[in-house]
């Protein structure tokens, strides 16, 4: 019970400068109760930047990154954990060594690249660097090597299944635990990035939500109440996106749980 309190109080915190003046924020001793300005707050983050606009953006790419993230990593390492093939393990090593590389070190050459593209500025620089990534790979492969069973894929094969046949009909209804899991991952990560789109996003009318809610900040003075009613506004989706993809992920487990 200690542990939960711990972790929602943080969440508590922002309820609770989002719904007070800024005043309040920095009176001492400190309101550890609700306001009543939070819809106050609320209104005035929707005049000062176009939060819908942005979040839309937003959705679109968090959703399509997370489908392209889930099939391309579930299929790389379906075939990395069940088949072998010349230079499997010399792959999956240089694969682990991209943890090693800090992510900053490719926003110039993949800015240089889009630009070659010609996709500075569009929503294909915001979902197509992203559509696989390493993390992504080495979960579902080690996920993949201790859930399917080997006679599972001989006897596919026997029955003259194919690669794809067997990852789709085989492979994928396993998974869907540990996809569950690397979905509300990637779509978090995805939602809460503020460099990447930052750089490539160059239109001003076509932001993603965390640079817009950059914006709320003054040049010489910040409001925090609205800052803050923004960040909260920014995290309500998600919390559905956690509650719908933990619950899909809790029930799996525990229907394997019980075939065992």
């Amino acid at each position: 019970m200690t542990g939960v309190l711990v972790s929602i109080f943080p969440f508590y915190w922002m309820v609770v400068m989002a719904s007070n003046t800024t005043a309040d924020i920095f009176a001492y001793p400190p309101k550890l109760l609700i306001g009543p300005h939070l819809f106050d707050n609320m209104g005035r983050v929707l005049e000062n930047i176009d939060f819908f606009g942005a979040m839309l953006l937003t959705l679109v790419a968090s959703l399509a990154v997370t489908v392209l993230v889930l099939f391309f990593d579930s299929l790389a390492a379906f075939a990395f954990a069940k088949y072998e093939f010349p230079g499997r393990d010399v792959l999956f090593g240089i694969l682990l060594a991209t943890f090693m590389i800090p992510s900053q070190l490719a926003l110039v050459p993949s800015f240089v690249t889009l630009a070659e593209f010609g996709w500075i500025g569009s929503l294909k620089a915001l979902i197509i660097p992203g559509a696989a990534n390493a993390f992504g790979i080495f979960w579902m492969r080690q996920y993949a090597r201790g859930a399917i069973p080997d006679e599972l894929i001989q006897s596919a094969q026997v029955d003259g299944a194919g690669f794809f046949r067997q990852y789709w009909t085989v492979a994928l209804p396993i998974l869907r635990p540990g996809l569950a899991f690397l979905g509300i991952f990637t779509f978090i990560g995805v939602w809460n990035d503020y460099l990447w789109p930052l750089i490539v996003m160059t239109d001003p009318n076509r932001i993603t939500l965390q640079v817009a809610l950059q914006q709320l900040n003054g040049i010489y003075g910040t409001d925090y109440s609205m800052v803050m009613a923004g960040a909260l506004m920014s995290v309500i989706p998600l919390i559905g996106v956690f509650i719908i993809g933990g619950r899909h992920f809790i029930a799996d487990l525990a229907a394997g749980a019980m075939k065992f």
